[in-house]
C-alpha cells in the first residue's frame, strides 16, 4: 500500500459539514506560522471548505478573528486532554494560551 492510500482523506468540512463537492475541502493548520509542524503531530489539522470556510467567505477562518479563536481554544482544551498537559505546558510548546 502507498503512503497516498493511507493518507487522511476528510470527508467533510469541520465548521460546515458540506462534502467538498462544491467547494473542495483543503486541509487547514489550527495554529499556523511556526507552529504548523506541531498543528500535525497533534492532530490540530481540520478539512475545510476552501473557498466559503477557509479563505473567502465572511465566516472563514481566516476572515473571521472569532471562528479563528474558537477552533484555536477547541483545540487547545483538545490537546492538553489527551496529553494531560497544564496550560502553561501548552504556552511552552505553542507560544501562546487561547483558553
Amino acid at each position: 500500500m502507498s503512503k497516498k492510500s493511507r493518507a487522511y482523506k476528510p470527508k467533510a468540512c469541520y465548521l460546515c459539514g458540506k462534502n467538498g463537492r462544491a467547494d473542495r475541502l483543503e486541509m487547514h493548520h489550527v495554529f499556523g506560522g511556526p507552529y504548523r509542524k506541531k498543528s500535525e503531530k497533534y492532530g490540530a489539522v481540520v478539512a475545510l471548505c476552501g473557498e466559503e470556510c477557509h479563505r473567502n467567505g465572511k465566516n472563514s477562518v481566516h476572515r473571521n478573528r472569532a471562528v479563528n479563536m474558537a477552533l484555536k481554544e477547541e483545540f487547545q482544551r483538545r490537546i492538553m486532554t489527551e496529553h494531560g498537559w497544564t496550560v502553561e505546558k501548552f504556552i511552552e510548546e505553542f507560544g501562546k494560551n487561547y483558553t
